[in-house]
């Protein structure tokens, strides 16, 4: 099973946001970057069976995007296990019902995507593996899914997905 992490894109700053924090949406220049985004995973060939995203506004505006860009054949899904304060081992738990031939996309936020990648890759939480806004990573998970039987197949920033978007 692949798992992608994305982080959502750039959004509104908190201090220049009068609502509340989960409805933040992204900007004008967070959606356009994220478009690129998707651009440069649609080279790499990403082909994801599932969405998961946040229920957070900028999470959700940032799956959207990219499940239409990678012609996602499946319903977007929102999941509590992908907010931010979410502890890494609730995804992963979740992650045991997944068909083994399953290429899952999950888009959150820091820095529980870093945690998970961290207990994917080396079976206890850290937050020595953040993600900037935009990036990603893929991550083969052994079946069933186990902390620390992760394999790292490649750690992207916003900057170099985009590039590979460019061609």
């Amino acid at each position: 099973m692949d798992c992608i992490l994305l982080r959502h894109g750039i959004a509104v700053e908190r201090d220049e946001w009068t609502g509340a924090d989960g409805n933040r949406p992204l900007t004008v220049r967070g959606k356009q970057r994220v478009c690129e985004v998707a651009a440069g995973l649609n080279r790499l060939k990403i082909k994801p069976t599932h969405v998961w995203s946040s229920p957070l506004i900028r999470a959700i505006e940032t799956a959207k995007i990219v499940h239409r860009s990678l012609q996602v054949h499946s319903a977007m899904n929102i999941i509590d296990e992908l907010l931010p304060d979410a502890s890494p081992n609730r995804l992963l738990s979740i992650l045991h019902d997944m068909p083994p031939e399953s290429c899952l996309l999950c888009v959150g936020h820091e820095p529980n995507l870093g945690m998970v990648a961290s207990v994917l890759l080396t079976g206890k939480s850290s937050q020595a593996f953040p993600f900037k806004k935009a990036g990603a990573c893929l991550i083969e998970l052994a079946i069933p899914p186990k902390p620390g039987r992760g394999i790292l197949r490649w750690w992207l920033t916003p900057g170099q997905l985009r590039g590979i978007g460019e061609g």
